[in-house]
């Protein structure tokens, strides 16, 4: 890996990876076995901990995950930066490439958490999924509503008021119920082992015209409901299925490759914290391939109308409980509508799209868009996952 790569690399790892407590997973190809392990980084360099933490929910529901993360006997593999180079050069015959940082962990997603994330969804339902009709829409609802929602606490009286003004007018929406009422939207993302992770290819169903990436910040909590750290995430969206109805919310949100986590889980520590969490600014970038597109912003979590632990405590507690621990999606204010093919149009995903969502202290996660049913299958489940820790005689 020569200077210039290395540089290039160095952007997608967290700003201060010498202090970063990173934890993740690859899969590793060996003269013994083919499989997944657990990682940490240390100083930079890779550490495979597989024989202390064989599964990252396993590590993640220890009280010392920092001390085991810094200090369990492993192999080192590489550099983090040679591990970001491999995972980015779509070899299939590379002996080590990056997975997503969670393993049988459900992976879960809030969504309409941001004003303007919650404008954009009340759109795509007004305009039944229609991206031509979305700027009309779009007019319409600001003037109907006629106030500034990030200002409005979710469950609050002036949100109730609000939402008896709305109501009497005619627009409110199911969007704005979960976006400033009292209960947040939850909903199961993905399957356990199906989220893919940095470099690898993200899906589309082709019956979409009208999607585009989600951004967001993903929590990694343990089955005590306690946040353990957190990773970026793609929570890829497709506008006009969900706009025809919301109740083809999983067949818009669950397909084959259409969840990205990474590059890693940065655990919490004195330098990180779930503060860090609130104050983070997540920039996204969409580089169009086939036609030189370029879509840049950046959502600020100060912005998030509700506070990531109100999120997590929505999700588990005595009403509903995770025994493997999960991944939650925090949400995002991203909606992009900058034209892309028509005026007017808004955006929407090429095949080829590179995306790359990044954050100083969790560094970058890019993938690239095709369609799901072009991309590798996924075919290694959690049973397969125990039979291959099994055979190289991790577990019991």
């Amino acid at each position: 890996m020569n200077a210039s790569t290395s540089s290039n690399v160095a952007n997608y790892l967290p700003h201060d990876l010498d202090r970063a407590l990173l934890i993740g997973r690859v899969w590793r190809k060996t003269d013994a076995y083919e499989g997944p392990s657990v990682v940490a980084v240390r100083n930079g360099d890779v550490f495979d901990i597989t024989s202390s933490a064989p599964t990252t929910a396993d590590l993640l529901e220890r009280d010392d995950a920092p001390d085991i993360a810094r200090n369990a006997p492993g192999e080192r593999l590489c550099s983090a930066a040679e591990l970001i180079a491999a995972s980015l050069s779509n070899d299939e015959s590379a002996k080590l490439r990056l997975l997503a940082p969670c393993d049988v962990q459900p992976i879960k997603a809030c969504g309409v958490t941001f004003a303007v994330s919650l404008i954009e969804r009340v759109i795509e339902e007004q305009a039944g999924g229609d991206p031509a009709k979305a700027e009309e829409v779009r007019q319409t609802i600001a003037s109907v509503i006629g106030t500034d929602l990030s200002k409005v606490k979710p469950g609050s009286e002036a949100a109730a008021r609000l939402k008896a003004e709305l109501e009497r007018r005619g627009a409110w929406s199911q969007y704005m119920e979960v976006g400033i009422g009292p209960d947040a939207e939850v909903f199961s993302k993905s399957q356990a082992m199906s989220s893919v992770g940095f470099g690898a290819d993200v899906g589309l169903l082709a019956a979409s015209t009208w999607n585009n990436p989600e951004p967001e910040i993903v929590l990694a909590v343990n089955s005590k409901g306690v946040i353990a750290g957190a990773a970026l995430g793609n929570d890829v969206n497709l506008r006009d299925i969900e706009g025809r109805s919301a109740l083809l919310l999983g067949k818009c949100k669950d397909n084959n490759g259409s969840c990205s986590i990474g590059p890693f889980v940065r655990l919490f520590d004195g330098d990180f914290t779930l503060h860090s969490v609130r104050r983070a600014s997540v920039s996204l970038r969409v580089e169009g391939v086939d036609d030189g597109f370029l879509l840049e912003g950046v959502s600020h979590m100060s912005e998030i109308s509700r506070d990531p632990a109100d999120l997590v405590a929505q999700t588990c507690g005595r009403h509903h409980q995770y025994p493997d621990g999960f991944m939650l999606f925090l949400g995002t204010m991203f909606s992009p509508i900058k034209d892309r093919d028509t005026k007017g149009g808004g955006f929407t995903h090429h095949l080829g799209d590179v995306v790359t969502i990044s954050t100083p202290q969790l560094g970058a996660l890019r993938n690239t868009v095709q369609l799901c049913t072009e991309i590798t299958p996924w075919t290694f489940g959690v049973r397969a996952l125990y039979a291959n820790l099994a055979s190289r005689g991790l577990i019991g």
